[in-house]
């Protein structure tokens, strides 16, 4: 999705860190709500998945699990982390380790039905 007239502009990646990017445009503008909402704890989420997309797991942000963990994404299986925002809010994302990218793929202030079991 390339950004168009009136969008925020994303912050360039400073050395060693990795790019984010959006995987479909419902995960953009979920992110924008995000940003609303919660816009200092989705500023954290930013800078820690930028700085290190795969740290030690904490409460607050882990791989996923089960039929979660993993996803096909251009031909490449890819793990799928997720960073608890708020209590409720999460954003989920590919790491590509091939191009340093983390891929954006739900973004939401609300709790995601898939890992309720």
């Amino acid at each position: 999705m390339s950004p168009r007239r009136g969008d925020r502009a994303a912050p360039p990646p400073r050395g060693g860190e990795w790019t984010l990017r959006f995987e479909n445009s419902q995960a953009a503008d979920d992110w924008e709500m995000l940003c609303k909402q919660a816009p200092g704890n989705t500023r954290r989420a930013w800078d820690e998945i930028s700085a290190d997309p795969r740290p030690t797991p904490s409460h607050r942000h882990h791989p996923l699990h089960h039929d979660l963990a993993t996803v096909s994404f251009k031909g490449r299986v890819l793990d799928q982390w997720q960073y608890e925002v708020t209590g409720g809010g999460r954003v989920w994302y590919l790491i590509d380790d091939t191009t340093r990218t983390a891929w954006i793929t739900y973004a939401s202030p609300a709790h995601p039905r898939a890992t309720d079991r």
